[in-house]
């Protein structure tokens, strides 16, 4: 067993903390401006060549392992949670394309997403089934050459993107069978948008998307009819070991800025940190984040080397937003009234990261994934087994 980075992981995850520290950190609270252009932050990215991670090469990607997608998503997320945020969004979706897109789009596309001059998202969630997704309701119907598409995607990030990787029933099939992935350019006559309002989050422009008979080629079809639902689900078993990392590097960063804090902070005669009320939460919070961090990375490296996987990102899923929202609170209740204010970035951390305690999996269906895993299918939670969780 190797705990350690290898050479070239430890280099760049150097370069990328640098990064994070000199250009990201000193306008986190800047680009909390629901206002503020989100093309301008994808260009920061990508000349930090961090937004073709898992792009292949011959489009101008890198195509990084696993774990160095983890480092970069948890370095650049101490400077600025909604950049790591894009950043980790952009990773998976080259990856989907890169696995199984047709040539064309991969061609028009990769290179404008490694730049940063395009971006897609992924458009998988609907209003009446959030954590159920084999029980989607948008309708991609064949017309000779076309697919029309009609139906509403909700809770999307970056609403704005100038595509989408859509997941939409194609087949009557019930369950996940019938549903199919299809690249969808998001000027494209009858798709609406609508943004949301939300606690944080702001730079990852959150909304809807409205589809009223939107017309695709039948060429943009990703991988085969009916397995669209198996491919998304693939990809989101290391979305979860990355997310967890996101939130971690937050968390982390706010635990060694906090230690700082607590040093040159006196009461009663001397600085906060030598009471026990003070170090011991802090020796709490740096134990649970490293043992989280180090599963996140177990997750990342048994994906690498193509092992099963699904419970431990699962487990991370719920473990690394959960330690990191706690964290931070306390991190923040440690500053008084000053981290109660915008002087310090503990209260856009708190509100940023309890986002992820919903997205992309709550706690509870985590840990539903989590128990079938030991128990057996035939064991799970009987609403797990109504719901078709994770397939």
């Amino acid at each position: 067993m190797d705990f350690a980075y290898s050479e070239e992981e430890e280099l760049f995850r150097k370069t990328v903390r640098q990064f994070a520290m000199r250009e990201l950190l000193p306008k986190y609270a800047e680009r909390d401006d629901p206002n503020y252009p989100p093309e301008e932050a994808r260009r920061q990215l990508a000349q930090a060549d961090l937004m073709g991670l898992r792009a292949p090469i011959e489009y101008g990607g890198s195509d990084a392992s696993h774990v160095m997608c983890g480092v970069a998503v948890e370095e650049v997320a101490r400077g600025d949670y909604n950049m790591a945020a894009l950043m980790l969004q952009n990773i998976v979706i080259a990856d989907v394309l890169a696995r199984h897109a047709p040539k064309e789009i991969k061609e028009e596309w990769l290179p404008e997403m490694v730049a940063g001059r395009r971006i897609c998202t992924l458009a998988l969630t609907e209003p009446q089934c959030g954590s159920d997704a084999a029980a989607l309701e948008t309708k991609a119907e064949r017309q000779g050459d076309w697919y029309v598409i009609t139906g509403e995607k909700s809770s999307i990030s970056n609403v704005g993107a100038d595509a989408c990787v859509l997941f939409a029933r194609t087949s009557p099939v019930p369950g996940a069978r019938g549903i199919s992935a299809l690249f969808v350019p998001l000027d494209a006559p009858g798709v609406g948008r609508s943004h949301f309002n939300d606690l944080g989050m702001h730079l990852c422009r959150r909304g809807a998307l409205h589809f009223d008979g939107v017309r695709v080629p039948k060429e943009n079809l990703i991988g085969q009819e009916g397995t669209g639902f198996y491919q998304v689900m693939n990809q989101f078993d290391y979305i979860r070991a990355l997310l967890s990392l996101q939130c971690l590097g937050c968390a982390l960063q706010s635990v060694e800025e906090t230690i700082e804090y607590v040093k040159t902070r006196n009461a009663f005669g001397q600085p906060i940190v030598r009471f026990e009320g003070v170090a011991f939460p802090i020796a709490e919070a740096m134990t649970k984040i490293e043992a989280a961090r180090l599963l996140s990375y177990k997750s990342l490296w048994l994906r690498d080397r193509g092992l099963p996987h699904t419970k431990e990102t699962a487990m991370v899923k719920w473990l690394g937003p959960r330690t990191s929202f706690e964290v931070i609170h306390q991190m923040l209740l440690f500053h008084g009234h000053a981290g109660y204010s915008d002087d310090y970035p503990l209260g856009q951390r708190l509100r940023d990261v309890i986002g992820h305690e919903i997205g992309d999996g709550t706690a509870e269906i985590m840990k539903t994934i989590v128990a079938r895993e030991f128990v057996g299918r035939e064991f799970r939670p009987y609403n797990a087994a109504r719901a078709n969780i994770g397939g």
